[in-house]
């Protein structure tokens, strides 16, 4: 909540423009073709004008270095000297990198980041960046109208591109960002094949929210939709990247919510440079960095699980792989075209590589003396053939279920290989904490029943990444107020992903 002065700052002209939602309503309900009248004869005239007027509203820049002010290399449908201008391989893959919504007529800073990332990939692609910075430049409102008219430009160049000899649209990538997403749905919808695949990165929200699937980023827009939300919460009312599912996967990291590295202490120092705007866009833009996190860190992939939502993701039910229930996030995702808006989700680091290693931890706990008021947190500690890890926290979203199986999710920053013991820590609100070295000598002695308030029967842990289970060998466990146990790993057991 003290972000919101700057909240506020930064999207006070959005909230400004939004005030025109309700007339471009009204003009949408009257059908897509009267909304987009001035918007259809500005592509017609655009078409019938020199190019030096189209290069003032839509360019398609061929990158041929990662600098994006290095020298231009532009295409345009139906100029074929263009292709060979500008070493276009017609027969490769190709990338159109779509950016958003700008308030001050430039590049974003991802895009020259995301452009090198692509380049060092796929070394014989076609990397083409969709610059639209003239029609993007206006208030949001008007901006999004103008998304519409970027799209059907991208298409026409596509159908154009069609035409030549060994060019496939099945090769072809659209990713945009933000309002990007949105022309790349326009894109696809407009353009008379069938594209090969679409990913939005956190596409945005206002006036999208909702919308029907021919006005918005949807999985008919391509062979393969896959979308990451990462800036989902709502500000008086305004998400600023779509809540609703938009493709075949989305993938919500740390929930589409607060992205870890993006609170007010994180970038004070930013804040410091007088760099306000970064307060808002580092969730927004984390969906950028994620999927270039996947181009450059081959080896270190981010996966994402299946739940029905973020609540019962939190709580540790959803780490199956069974039935694809799992899959990697960004470039590499496995392509699942029979899944529409499956919903899925992870936990990341603060920055670059993201991945971290999720785990399912199943406390079974019963009581012989009501616990009260009492709410224990918990932390637990694994040991592995890899390494150790730091205390983790376990949520404790409702109240530590007696005599009944209590799900946790933990994650690591660090792989800790397979799981050789745990450290389990419970500490009362209530009470002090007890010497270590005599909690380990009364768990090797015979326990006072009397004194007995919490008992475990069984621990259970499972990893999200390589589904190994390690049981506990645990006969029971008796917790006074703050009790630090040791456990042997009875048994791994595994399942394929």
């Amino acid at each position: 909540m003290r972000a919101c002065p700057f909240l506020l700052l930064l999207l006070l002209p959005l909230l400004l423009s939004l005030g025109r939602i309700a007339a471009v309503r009204d003009a949408a309900g009257a059908g897509p073709e009267r909304r987009q009248d001035d918007s259809v004869s500005q592509v017609q005239k655009l078409r019938e004008e020199p190019s030096k007027v189209r290069d003032l509203q839509v360019k398609f820049i061929v990158r041929t270095t990662p600098d994006l002010d290095d020298a231009d290399c532009y295409i345009t449908a139906g100029q074929d000297h263009l292709l060979d201008d500008c070493n276009f391989n017609v027969s490769a893959k190709t990338f159109f990198v779509i950016h958003g919504w700008t308030m001050g007529g430039m590049y974003e800073r991802w895009l020259d980041t995301l452009v090198s990332a692509l380049q060092e990939r796929e070394k014989e692609a076609n990397v083409v960046v969709v610059n639209w910075l003239a029609l993007a430049q206006q208030l949001y409102t008007i901006a999004v109208n103008n998304t519409r008219v970027v799209g059907k430009e991208l298409a026409g160049l596509l159908d154009w591109l069609e035409e030549k000899k060994d060019f496939q649209l099945k090769n072809v990538h659209l990713i945009g960002y933000s309002l990007g997403a949105h022309i790349a749905g326009y894109t696809g919808n407009y353009a008379r094949g069938i594209i090969g695949r679409i990913t939005g990165l956190d596409p945005a929200g206002p006036m999208f929210e909702g919308a029907d699937p021919s006005r918005r980023l949807s999985p008919d827009d391509a062979d393969f939709v896959d979308v990451l939300h990462t800036y989902t919460r709502e500000t008086l009312g305004i998400s600023i990247g779509i809540q609703m599912p938009v493709g075949h996967i989305d993938i919500y990291p740390n929930g589409g919510d607060i992205q870890p590295g993006c609170g007010l202490t994180d970038i004070l120092g930013t804040l410091a440079l007088g760099e306000i705007g970064d307060l808002v866009i580092c969730e927004h833009e984390r969906s950028v960095h994620l999927f270039v996190d996947s181009l450059v860190n081959k080896d270190k992939q981010s996966f994402a699980f299946q739940c029905t939502d973020s609540g019962r993701f939190k709580k540790g039910i959803c780490l199956s792989c069974r039935k694809n229930r799992c899959n990697s996030i960004g470039y590499n995702i496995k392509k699942m075209r029979n899944k529409r808006n499956s919903k899925m989700y992870l936990k990341t680091r603060a920055g670059m590589p993201f991945k971290v290693f999720h785990y399912q931890l199943k406390i079974h706990v019963f009581s012989y003396k009501s616990l009260g008021e009492t709410e224990p947190s918990f932390s637990v500690t694994f040991y592995g053939t890899s390494g150790d890890s730091e205390p983790l926290p376990l949520e404790v979203s409702d109240q530590i279920g007696l005599n009944y199986t209590n799900t946790f999710l933990v994650y690591t920053e660090e792989d800790v290989g397979d799981i050789l013991r745990i450290k389990l820590t419970w500490e009362s609100t209530t009470q002090s904490w007890y010497n270590f070295w005599s909690q380990m000598k009364n768990y090797w002695s015979k326990p006072d029943p009397s004194s007995k308030e919490l008992q475990i029967r069984r621990i259970r842990v499972k990893s999200g990444e390589t589904q190994k289970k390690a049981m506990l060998a645990v006969e029971f466990w008796e917790l006074k107020s703050t009790c630090l146990k040791m456990v042997k790993v009875e048994k791994h057991c595994s399942r394929p992903l």
